[in-house]
């Protein structure tokens, strides 16, 4: 498949004048899941552009993967108001590859954006309340160069505004055509069914929820919240389910020399990569050698396994790793007996990074 060039002006890449045609075979290529009871369909896989499409990376190569991973079938992308880095140039960059490649097929995506960390200084830029979602809602949508997107998060609770205020900014946000769904990340089981019920009775239920889920990370099981979307009708599209990289074969053997583990200020430091975890990796590992998977693939099918999971949220720095990735889709279905084998080594490690902090 072509990829067009991009040509660089003095102010950095711009994106070549010719035309992109997507793939007549896309959605033959990834299956698709329906949202608890709504009618939101995402694909088993969906794109995060939470690292690799801020300003310090290439945009050639986010453009090459954002095309190469629509004419794939997915046509989910998930962004936030901070990813970067610099905070909100993931959004600006998808723009322009949007304007550029995308627009003709803007009925056929779906493009979700969040707000609750910090944005901008003072009161107003962090957190839940409405002043902020509405604000920063409004910024994304002017980076992205959108009317509306399909889905607005609350990207974390804020443990001091009242949970109304916050969920009354969502269904603003659905009445006033800046959003078609409300979506809610990181909140707890017992939150999460406040937050169905206010908006239930608002009119805008909420109709996903974007949890961090993996092997090595199942406080969505412990804590009830699976059983708690099931119960209220909510989707679930799961972040890190390779447990921030971990479960690739990039740390099998410990901590190489240039790797995310091994940078600072990443959320997957050395201290994560204990020996014991390293140990469960291999074993993992082993399984999924048998099965005839890599690792991130197993990884990716566990996660699937479930019937509450709508779509697994993946991760990459290239269109390869979508292509194996999306391969998770296709793989035989895991027996009782690889389940049982992959819970002697799927132990949660307490790596829940992005815990609901109004349980504390």
């Amino acid at each position: 498949m072509d990829r067009p060039a991009l040509t660089v002006s003095e102010g950095g890449c711009t994106l070549s004048d010719m035309n992109y045609i997507a793939n007549d075979s896309r959605y033959e290529q990834c299956g698709r899941r329906r949202s608890g009871r709504s009618g939101l369909i995402l694909p088993e896989v969906s794109l995060g552009l939470w690292h690799n499409f801020g300003d310090q990376h290439p945009i050639e190569n986010a453009r090459t993967m954002i095309r190469g991973a629509f004419d794939m079938g997915i046509y989910h992308f998930d962004l936030a108001n901070n990813y970067g880095p610099p905070p909100g140039s993931a959004e600006e960059n998808f723009g322009k590859i949007f304007a550029q490649d995308l627009r003709p097929y803007r009925d056929e995506l779906i493009i979700s954006t969040k707000a609750g960390y910090l944005m901008w200084p003072g009161p107003f830029g962090d957190w839940g309340s409405r002043k902020y979602l509405l604000a920063s809602l409004d910024q994304s949508l002017q980076r992205m160069g959108l009317e509306y997107v399909d889905i607005f998060y609350s990207h974390r609770v804020d443990p001091e505004t009242p949970l109304e205020e916050t969920m009354s900014a969502l269904d603003t946000a659905v009445r006033q055509g800046k959003a078609l769904y409300a979506g809610i990340s990181s909140y707890s089981a017992e939150k999460t069914a406040q937050a169905s019920a206010i908006l239930r009775e608002m009119g805008t239920p909420v109709v996903i929820h974007q949890p961090s889920y993996s092997m090595l990370n199942r406080w969505v099981e412990s804590e009830g919240l699976l059983d708690t979307l099931g119960t209220e009708g909510i989707g679930c599209i799961a972040f890190s389910p390779l447990a921030q990289g971990m479960l690739t074969d990039k740390y099998l053997k410990g901590v190489p020399e240039g790797s995310r583990a091994a940078q600072e200020g990443t959320a997957l430091g050395k201290d994560m990569l204990t020996p014991d975890r390293i140990k469960r990796i291999q074993g993992l590992n082993e399984i999924a050698r048998r099965r005839g998977q890599s690792l991130a693939q197993m990884a990716l099918s566990w996660v699937l396994r479930r019937k509450e999971i709508t779509s697994v949220l993946i991760g990459a720095s290239s269109l390869r790793q979508i292509e194996e990735n999306i391969a998770a889709t296709r793989a035989p279905v895991l027996t009782d007996e690889e389940l049982a084998e992959i819970d002697s080594f799927a132990v949660d490690s307490g790596i829940n990074l992005w815990a609901d902090s109004s349980k504390e």
